[in-house]
């Protein structure tokens, strides 16, 4: 019997390997972290070698732990960080590059040329993305520009280009099968959200060899079958998608004007827009949900690169906890931020700013100022980034959203999803299964092998667990009020 689906979730700084049953029970879970490197300021990558070991360490090691065996796996569905771009040689199988990472700054330069040049307008009317160092194509067009040897075996079809869904699928099938999702092809400034397919501008504008671009499947498709040889049986891989869609679908969030945010090393919220692909006034993305045979559906997001990642700072760089499960307890330590306001660029700022540039402040600093009060500033400035992102997604769909569903680590931090709750003014909900990004991918992978028979039957699997109501407070007032002053001063 076919019991289970074994969903594989590539992190940023970790991978992951999920197993649900037919009720959407998690099963098990295996995680191994991975390397981050730091070459230069700015730059952040990952070696494609050790994410596609512990991946596969990973996999054994979740079906070892449920005591199931390989056979019984119906499919597999595979999310993974967007945007992450790796170039290999097709027949040796090694990376010409290490991995460069979403959050990677060095093409920023190149992407204010491309501005400078008139090009903004061409790629967001195609895209529905900005030209940021975020996006996947200027960083492939940076490997392809930093050696002539990579850009000539480039030319010559020596090698492929893939986000790490790509990478994984093409390890996994032994180099038979290149291919990505179309939620996927969407973050990579190069394919076109309208018409479904790479775009012939787009590429010649960043001088990319079409022929390194993997072939587009629907979110929910069945793609093809692992070898043999990699985990003993053949299995189907029909899920494919990037986190946060993967996400907004593991949340169910399937109507127009239904709203997630994720909490994870950066905080990702996207509102299901429908069949209509919103063109943002207020410097939102407009992308690609998913797509399940005939019908695309289009999402709404919002981007902050730093969340997660603040906390780490925390205890990484300024040792003031010493495991991130602490910033809770610390935070609720004090009464109140002090007057701290912790503006949380530590990556540049993204949307509804947009600035590359952008550095991170701790103000409002006195010497009454304690860890904690630095703490809570740090939680509360995640709470406000989200907030200004869905109050612009507000004014562009014309929707006024009911409650917030959220997932992600950090959504587990009650004093967070608290304090959101009371910025936002209005209900913040958390399923019982917070990692909804693995059941998402999951949910697409068994409504195409037919191991879930339709979207409603997956919607009777969803199940809250925690609503947190808002709660007046006068100090919500002079949060907001020092945030909207203070982050003027770093822009």
């Amino acid at each position: 019997m076919k019991n289970y689906i074994l969903a594989i979730d590539a992190g940023t700084t970790s991978s992951r390997a999920v197993l649900f049953d037919k009720k959407g029970t998690q099963v098990a879970i295996s995680q191994f972290e991975f390397t981050q490197i730091f070459p230069n300021e700015s730059w952040v990558e990952h070696d494609p070698i050790e994410i596609w070991n512990t991946q596969l360490k990973a996999i054994k090691e979740v079906v070892k732990s449920a005591k199931v065996d390989f056979n019984e796996i119906d499919s597999i569905g595979i999310t993974n960080q967007r945007e992450t771009t790796v170039v290999w040689n097709k027949i040796t199988g090694k990376p010409v590059y290490n991995a460069i990472v979403w959050q990677d700054r060095r093409t920023a330069t190149m992407c204010e040329k491309l501005i400078e040049s008139g090009k903004f307008e061409t790629f967001y009317n195609k895209t529905g993305l900005f030209l940021d160092a975020y996006f996947s194509g200027t960083k492939i067009k940076w490997i392809l520009d930093s050696d002539q040897n990579i850009r000539k075996q480039a030319e010559m079809g020596e090698l492929l280009f893939g986000t790490i869904d790509t990478w994984l699928i093409w390890n996994l099938t032994s180099k038979k099968i290149h291919a990505t999702d179309c939620t996927n092809a969407s973050r990579t400034l190069l394919y076109n959200i309208h018409n479904l397919d790479w775009d012939e501008e787009l590429i010649s504008i960043l001088n990319i060899p079409k022929k390194i671009l993997p072939k587009v499947y629907d979110s929910s498709e069945k793609i093809g079958f692992t070898d043999p040889l990699v985990l003993g049986y053949k299995i189907p891989i029909c899920g494919v998608a990037g986190d946060q869609q993967a996400a907004l679908f593991g949340q169910m969030c399937v109507e127009p004007g239904d709203v997630k945010n994720t909490y994870g090393t950066g905080c990702f919220c996207m509102m299901n827009t429908g069949k209509k692909a919103v063109k943002s006034k207020n410097k939102m993305l407009t992308t690609i949900a998913w797509k399940i045979g005939d019908q695309t559906n289009y999402a709404l997001e919002g981007s902050v690169f730093i969340a997660g990642a603040l906390v780490q700072w925390l205890r990484d760089q300024l040792n003031i906890i010493d495991n991130a499960s602490e910033i809770e307890n610390l935070a609720k330590s004090v009464e109140d931020s002090g007057g701290i306001t912790f503006i949380s660029a530590l990556a540049g700022l993204g949307a509804p700013y947009w600035n590359s540039n952008a550095n991170g402040a701790i103000m409002g600093i006195t010497r009454a100022t304690k860890k904690g009060h630095i703490a809570r500033a740090a939680l509360e400035a995640i709470a406000l980034r989200t907030r200004e992102i869905i109050i612009e997604m507000q004014k562009d769909s014309g929707v006024k959203f009911e409650k917030l569903k959220v997932d992600g680590g950090a959504s587990n931090n009650n004093l967070l999803m608290q304090i959101q709750s009371n910025l936002l003014k209005t209900n913040v909900v958390r399923p019982k299964l917070t990692e909804t990004t693995a059941l998402g991918v999951a949910f697409f992978a068994g409504l195409a092998s037919g191991f879930w028979k339709s979207i409603d039957q997956v919607k009777s699997i969803w199940e809250i667990d925690k609503e947190f109501v808002p709660k007046e407070n006068k100090n919500n007032k002079i949060i907001i009020k020092n945030w909207e002053e203070r982050i003027k001063k770093i822009q």
